[in-house]
């Protein structure tokens, strides 16, 4: 049979790239149509690749703990003749022959090789945030963290984007050709910034705050974190770094909510078979105030805005792991109240049991966190890059509160929660942050408490 390429598959709009954490099959190994050939991992979601079709595995062309991007070969399938050996042959990782060709050239062109050899992380030696493209970028052109922080960038914080690093290679040569004091003093000349700083910054997730030791005490348990935790770590540490961060708060009496939910969980019970919570009423309020406030549904790409069409609402979940992830519902402003139930209740679920696939995490565009599950009455939650915005619900709690009657003023109980909403000061100022978040109380407290659902 003819040989064909497995390629790592498409997993969501957002996702560039995944991580090989598992082979399933050995080279030799038999495979038929669609059985799963290896695990990945992207961006918290764990998945398997399947066969498209069915014969011999004969060649890896990664090993596991390699990042591979989408659309990239990643194994060969062939007949039982054409098995070769397993170890990944060095094109496949890396393209060393490209920077190798011009070692002898000079003594500068010889620390920019051993530079070269440097896995690059997602953030610089400086701090600064490196996109999965400029990554590649660099890679393939032999560019070190060290040389990329001497790139002037022009990206939001000095990032270094793909025009910059593209306008800098045609004028790399002439620069590095220029002897310096090192490379003319020194007969064998080593890297010591390469050597003494790039690789304790590749294992921080918090690569730009500078590393100080931690003094342990008697009694002191040392835990790794596990995959999905240096993710997150890295991706708030990174919004952080990203988003001037602003919250604002608004108090809700969402008292009609209540009642309503006390009558029709039941019968909603009986006629949809799902459990009513109060996320996809929350959802459906934050769906309307979009609308009202668009501006609050985009991302920022340097120093242009994209306008989303889609309203995809991320709904933050907690996992027994004490992880977080966050499932995506795509189109919600096209769904009413029964379908975001399901929705809400599909992906919490299969959340919770790890069989969410790559595509269910991505494609947001904002974000809603329920901190009150946990009792909390209010948050600061951190952004999702790339969106601008996330708004946290705090518990709902049964308070006394002035409320207007046809005889006047009284004191009634309420019921009463709070809302926090972070947003990206970069593009949402604080007039719009505050009107949205009203507007999201507003449609909740005028909920229709004889509404059908």
């Amino acid at each position: 049979m003819a040989q064909v390429e497995l390629v790592m598959p498409k997993m969501g709009e957002s996702v560039a790239e995944a991580t090989i954490t598992s082979w399933l099959k050995e080279v030799g190994d038999t495979i038929e149509a669609d059985e799963a050939v290896v695990e990945i991992a992207t961006d918290k979601v764990d998945s398997e690749v399947p066969s498209t079709a069915q014969g011999i595995l004969i060649k890896k062309l990664f090993n596991e703990g390699d990042v591979v991007q989408v659309g990239q070969a990643i194994a060969i399938i062939g007949s039982e003749g054409d098995v070769t050996a397993s170890t990944p042959t060095p094109a496949a990782v890396s393209t060393p022959n490209t920077v190798a060709a011009p070692v002898a050239e000079t003594t500068s062109n010889t620390l920019v090789t051993l530079a070269s050899d440097e896995k690059l992380t997602k953030n610089s030696p400086s701090g600064k945030f490196l996109s999965p493209l400029v990554r590649s970028i660099a890679e393939k052109e032999g560019i070190s963290g060290n040389e990329l922080d001497s790139i002037k960038g022009t990206g939001s914080e000095g990032r270094v984007t793909k025009a910059d690093i593209l306008n800098y290679l045609p004028n790399r040569n002439k620069q590095v050709a220029t002897p310096t004091p090192v490379a003319v003093t020194t007969p064998t000349p080593t890297p010591p910034v390469v050597a003494t700083t790039a690789a304790p910054v590749e294992k921080s997730v918090t690569a730009h705050v500078k590393k100080q030791a931690i003094p342990l005490m008697p009694g002191d348990e040392i835990m790794e974190m596990d995959r999905m935790r240096k993710i997150i770590a890295e991706h708030m540490v990174m919004s952080k770094h990203t988003s001037p961060h602003v919250t604002s708060y608004v108090e809700a009496d969402v008292t009609n909510i209540v009642n309503w939910r006390n009558k029709v969980k039941d019968s909603f019970k009986k006629r949809e078979n799902e459990n009513i919570t109060f996320t996809p009423i929350f959802i459906e309020a934050i769906v309307k105030a979009i609308k009202d406030f668009p501006m609050v549904n985009i991302s920022v790409d340097e120093d242009k805005i994209i306008k989303r069409k889609s309203i995809n609402i991320g709904m933050a979940t907690a996992l027994p792991t004490g992880n977080l992830i966050v499932p995506v519902i795509k189109n919600a402003d096209q769904l009413n109240l029964v379908g975001l139930t399901k929705a809400v209740n599909d992906l919490a679920n299969r959340a919770r049991n790890n069989k969410l696939t790559p595509d269910d995490i991505s494609g947001g565009t904002y974000t809603l966190t329920n901190v009150g599950s946990f009792g909390n009455v209010m948050g600061t939650p951190i952004i999702n890059q790339p969106q601008v915005a996330i708004m946290a619900v705090g518990a709902i709690r049964k308070l006394p509160a002035v409320i207007e009657t046809p005889d006047g003023d009284a004191i009634a109980i309420r019921q009463k929660m709070f809302l926090s909403h972070a947003y990206d000061h970069r593009v949402v100022d604080g007039a719009l942050g505050g009107m949205f978040v009203r507007r999201v109380a507003d449609y909740l407290e005028n909920f229709d408490v004889n509404r059908e659902f």
